[in-house]
C-alpha cells in the first residue's frame, strides 16, 4: 500500500513521461509535489522502487520507468512514442517548468565495510556513475556491494563508483573502471577527488587550489578545467584505487 505521497509522486512521474518522454528532474518532482526538500524526493523514489512500481534505468542520469499503477489508480499504462512507458489519467499536474536539472548525491555515512566470504576481502557499496568528463547528475543507489582486498582501503570507510567518461585518462582511469573512495570532506592539492558541484552534481577530478578558487582539472587534453569559487564545490571523497575487468 501506498502513502499519499508515493502515490502523488508516481502519477506527477507518469503525466510527465507521458507528455514529455522524459523523465521529470529532481527540481521538477520537488515543485510538483510542494516539497521543501530534494532529500524528500529521493525517499519517495527509494521507497517506490522498492515496492516495485518504479525501475531506475541504468546508464542514464535521471531516467526512471513507471513498471506498475496503484491497483485503484485511475489511467492506462501504455508506451509512448518515444518507448517510455507512462499513463493517461484525467489527474492534472501544474505547468510544467524547466529549472537546471540536479540530483543532490549524498556520498556521506555509507555503511561500514564488511568482511567478505574471502577474509582478505571487505565489501563496500557501490554506489551510481561518477563523471570522469564534464559533471553529471549522480543519485545513491546502495543496491550494490562489491568485494575490495584489505590493502586497497585502508583503514577508512570506503565506498565504489563507476567511472563514465575519460577526462581522467592520463592518470589511468578509463571509461567502465570502478574506483574505491575514501570518504573524507577535505584533501591536499593534488589528490584525485570526488566533488560535489553547487550541491547538484558530481565529478572526479585532481584538485588544485587557487588564491579565490577552486580549480577541478581533468587528465586530458581534450578537456578545460573547471574553475569555481570555494563555497560551490565540497569534497565528498579521495581516490583509494581502482578496478578494472578486461
Amino acid at each position: 500500500m501506498l502513502t499519499q505521497k508515493q502515490r502523488d509522486l508516481l502519477m506527477f512521474i507518469h503525466d510527465y513521461t507521458s507528455r514529455t518522454g522524459l523523465s521529470p528532474s529532481f527540481e521538477e518532482m520537488k515543485e510538483g509535489l510542494d516539497l521543501k526538500s530534494k532529500s524528500g524526493i529521493h525517499r519517495l523514489i527509494n521507497a517506490l522502487v522498492e515496492r516495485g512500481f518504479l525501475e531506475r534505468l541504468p546508464n542514464k542520469a535521471r531516467a526512471l520507468e513507471v513498471k506498475r499503477l496503484p491497483e485503484n489508480a485511475s489511467g492506462t499504462l501504455h508506451a509512448s512514442a518515444s518507448g517510455v512507458r507512462s499513463v493517461s489519467s484525467p489527474a492534472t499536474v501544474a505547468a510544467i517548468k524547466n529549472p537546471k536539472a540536479g540530483v543532490k548525491p549524498n556520498f556521506k555515512q555509507s555503511m561500514p565495510a564488511m568482511p567478505a566470504a574471502n577474509s582478505d576481502m571487505a565489501e563496500v557499496p557501490l554506489y551510481g556513475k561518477i563523471a570522469a568528463g564534464s559533471p553529471i547528475e549522480a543519485l545513491r543507489h546502495e543496491t550494490d556491494m562489491i568485494g575490495v582486498p584489505f590493502h586497497m582501503m585502508g583503514n577508512t570507510p570506503c565506498y565504489a563508483l563507476t567511472i563514465e567518461g575519460d577526462s581522467m585518462s592520463k592518470a589511468g582511469i578509463m571509461d567502465g573502471d570502478i574506483v574505491i573512495i575514501e570518504e573524507c570532506d577535505r584533501a591536499n592539492d593534488g589528490d584525485i577527488v570526488v566533488a560535489l558541484v553547487d550541491e547538484e552534481e558530481v565529478t572526479l577530478k585532481r584538485l588544485r587550489r587557487e588564491v579565490g578558487s577552486v580549480v577541478l582539472m581533468p587528465e586530458n587534453d581534450a578537456y578545460q578545467p573547471i574553475r569555481l569559487p570555494p563555497h560551490r564545490v565540497r569534497i565528498q571523497g579521495r581516490l583509494r584505487s581502482l578496478l578494472r575487468t578486461y
